[in-house]
C-alpha cells in the first residue's frame, strides 16, 4: 500500500499535521497504536492554539463542545496571588481566551474531523519498524489482531508523542537540560469549585521551590489536579500514589479546603521524568513534531501548543517538499521550532530558580511588562517585537535583578 505521507500518532499534533496536507492535496495515513477516546494529560491550552485551530480547519468542531473556556492564569505562593489575563497582552492580532479540555474528548473532535477531510486513521495499529530510503520510507505496521503490512510512503511525520517512535529506532534520545521532575495526577469531582476566576483559568500554587501543584477546572464538573516535584519529593509520604497525592494536597493550604475526601475519577497516575531532548529534528524524508521532539516541562502548559505548532509546521513543509519545491528544513522548520522551545526553556528554568516569582509576587512591574510576559504565557513566543521573547535570558533576568535590589 502507498500514501504521499505517514503519520504517527493522531494526537494534536499528528492531526493538524494531516489537515495541512489535506489542504495541500495530499494523501495522508494517521497510525495510532490507541483507540480513542483515551485519556492523557496536557489539558489546559494556550491561546495560540485558537490560531492554530482555525488554521487547521479545527475551529468551529472544537466550539461546538462547549469546553471551559479559559481568560488566564493563576498564580499562588504563600497565600500571594498573581494572577495574569490574556485580555492584557502586548502581542497585537491574539486571541484573549482558549479552552481547558479534557484531552480524551478534545483529541476524539480532531480526530473526527480529520477524518471527515479525508484523513485515514488507523487505531489500534503500532509502527514495528521504518526502512529509511533515499526515495521512500517503508514503515510497517501491527494491528491489534496481529495482521501486519507495509505502508510505502514518500514522507513520514512522527507525532507519537511519548511513543518516541523514530528516535528510539534511530537512537536520538538526549537527556533532558532540565532537572529531572515527575508529575502525580488525577481528575477530582469538584464539588467544592469556588466561583469567580477559579473556574475559568489554570491555577498553579507553589508548595515549596521546585514542587507546585496544577488545577485545571473542566465544564463537565471535574478538574484535573497533579502535583510536579523532583521524584524524591513524593518518597516523604507514605501509602500508593493516590494516598501520596491525597495527603500532597491536604498538607497544602491552598488545596485542603478544596480537594480533602472528593471523589477521585480514577486512580491517580505518576509519571517519572518526562523532560526529553533529541540529537536532531529531521531527516532525509522524516520528522519530529511534538512531544516525538522534545519536551520540556507542563508549568507553563506549553506542551498542546508546540504540538499544534510542529504539526502544522511540518505538514505544511512536508507537502511543499513533496510537491517539488525546494524546503530548508534547518531554517523553516528546526529554526521556527526552537526558537519557541528556548523562549518557553527560559521561563521554565527561571521557574524553578525562583527568579519569575521575583517578577510575579511584587507590585514594582509596570502594566507594559507585565502585558509583555502575558504575551508569552498566552504561547505567541515568535513575535519577536515583544522584548521578553526577543531578548528573553536577559529581560528576564535583568529585570528580577533589578527588582531584588530595589531599582524598580
Amino acid at each position: 500500500m502507498k500514501t504521499d505521507i505517514l503519520i504517527i500518532g493522531a494526537g494534536p499534533s499528528g492531526t493538524m499535521a494531516a489537515s495541512m496536507i489535506r489542504q495541500a492535496g495530499l494523501n495522508a495515513i494517521i497510525i495510532e497504536k490507541e483507540q480513542f477516546p483515551r485519556y492523557v494529560i496536557g489539558e489546559s491550552l494556550l491561546p495560540r492554539c485558537m490560531n492554530l485551530l482555525d488554521e487547521g480547519g479545527f475551529l468551529k468542531a472544537v466550539e461546538k463542545q462547549n469546553f471551559q473556556k479559559k481568560y488566564g492564569a493563576v498564580f499562588i505562593r504563600n497565600g500571594n496571588v498573581c494572577e495574569f489575563n490574556f485580555n492584557e497582552q502586548y502581542t497585537q492580532e491574539c486571541w484573549t481566551w482558549t479552552w481547558q479540555v479534557p484531552r480524551d474528548e478534545f483529541d476524539k473532535v480532531l480526530a473526527d474531523e480529520a477524518e471527515k477531510k479525508g484523513v485515514e486513521i488507523r487505531y489500534k495499529t503500532e509502527v514495528t519498524g521504518i526502512d529509511f530510503l533515499n526515495d521512500k520510507q517503508l514503515v510497517h505496521t501491527k494491528n491489534a489482531d496481529g495482521n501486519e503490512q507495509t505502508i510505502e510512503a514518500q514522507f513520514v511525520i512522527d507525532a507519537s508523542g511519548y511513543g518516541r517512535v523514530i528516535p528510539r529506532l534511530l537512537d536520538l534520545d538526549l537527556p533532558s537540560s532540565l532537572a529531572p521532575r515527575s508529575s502525580l495526577f488525577t481528575q477530582v469531582e469538584d464539588i467544592h469549585r469556588p466561583g469567580g476566576t477559579a473556574g475559568d483559568r489554570i491555577t498553579i500554587v507553589e508548595v515549596e521551590q521546585g514542587v507546585w501543584i496544577w488545577i485545571i477546572p473542566f465544564s463537565n464538573g471535574k478538574t484535573s489536579v497533579g502535583v510536579v516535584a523532583p521524584p524524591e519529593f513524593y518518597n516523604r509520604y507514605e501509602g500508593n500514589y493516590t494516598e501520596k497525592l491525597r495527603k500532597i494536597l491536604d498538607d497544602e493550604p491552598n488545596t485542603t479546603g478544596r480537594f480533602k475526601d472528593v471523589p477521585y475519577a480514577f486512580d491517580s497516575v505518576f509519571i517519572e521524568s518526562y523532560s526529553i531532548a533529541v540529537k536532531q529534528l529531521y531527516g532525509n524524508g522524516w520528522v519530529l513534531t511534538g512531544n516525538a521532539s522534545e519536551f520540556l516541562d507542563p508549568v507553563f502548559s506549553s506542551g498542546v501548543t508546540f504540538a499544534m505548532e510542529s504539526g502544522w509546521k511540518a505538514g505544511m513543509l512536508a507537502a511543499r517538499q513533496l510537491k517539488g519545491e525546494t524546503v530548508d528544513w534547518d531554517k523553516e522548520y528546526v529554526k521556527h521550532i526552537l526558537q519557541g522551545v528556548e523562549v518557553f526553556r527560559t521561563y521554565v528554568n527561571a521557574w524553578y530558580d525562583d527568579t519569575l516569582q521575583t517578577i510575579f509576587f511584587t507590585d514594582n512591574v509596570s502594566p507594559k511588562i507585565k502585558s509583555q510576559i502575558c504575551s508569552v504565557l498566552a504561547g505567541y513566543v515568535w513575535d519577536k517585537s515583544n522584548p521578553f521573547v526577543r531578548n528573553h535570558h536577559k529581560t528576564v533576568y535583568t529585570l528580577a535583578g533589578m527588582l531584588k535590589e530595589g531599582k524598580v
